[in-house]
């Protein structure tokens, strides 16, 4: 994909985003980039012609992005009465040196003190290129998502902290879960074990539940 200049503040960030606000997959990618027929064989393929049509620079740095505007952008699949259709990743779980970490400066918090979320048509009968992207818009969580996120993150670090990472499973957490996240299943990461040495296991990462989401789109939307 080429690449596109990042914008200057968030003023022209926004005013690409509503350029692209009503297209289609295949309208946006002209010129860009060859639309996959299956996005299950893609990962990633449509949040980076997103990332590369706004001008995000972060590319795989652990930093929002859009960096110098502290932006972090996320896609999300809704279905035809606006649900989301799968977890939104938020970034990989520290299993190591978790020793002083608070929620205050966790990548959690980093990553979603500002989010700009586009959203698109993700329902299967309806050809990839042909699916449309909506209103894409910025959000910040209030006082009760922040307080719902620092909830569930203290509890999934407690347990991570005392060695119990294998007892995590993607039930835990009202809001935020911490499930596998690996291109490869026979990845393996360190890990504090339960008597307080390294042990194995797969990398984790950080998912915001549809539920969570789902308010977000509901909130913007106004539906």
């Amino acid at each position: 994909m080429n690449a596109v200049q990042k914008p200057e503040n968030t003023d022209e960030l926004m005013q690409r985003c509503y350029a692209i606000a009503g297209l289609t997959i295949k309208e946006i990618a002209a010129n860009i980039d060859k639309v996959p027929e299956k996005l299950i064989h893609h990962k990633g393929w449509f949040g980076q012609l997103i990332e590369t049509v706004l001008g995000a620079d972060a590319g795989s740095n652990p930093t929002q992005d859009f960096s110098e505007l502290g932006i972090e952008l996320k896609t999300i699949p809704l279905n035809d009465e606006l649900y989301p259709l799968e977890t939104t990743f938020v970034c990989i779980t520290p299993l190591t040196n978790v020793s002083g970490m608070t929620y205050e400066n966790s990548n959690v918090r980093n990553k979603l003190s500002r989010v700009l979320w586009v959203p698109f048509s993700g329902s299967r009968d309806i050809p990839i290129p042909e699916r449309i992207v909506y209103t894409p818009f910025l959000w910040s969580p209030n006082s009760a998502q922040d307080a719902a996120l620092r909830t569930d993150w203290n509890e999934h670090m407690e347990k991570i902290a005392t060695g119990q990472i294998d007892s995590i499973t993607a039930r835990d957490g009202e809001v935020l879960q911490i499930r596998p996240k690996a291109a490869d299943g026979k990845a393996l990461t360190q890990a504090v074990g339960a008597d307080g040495t390294l042990v194995m296991t797969r990398p984790r990462g950080f998912y915001l539940r549809k539920c969570f989401t789902s308010e977000i789109i509901r909130q913007e939307y106004k539906f």
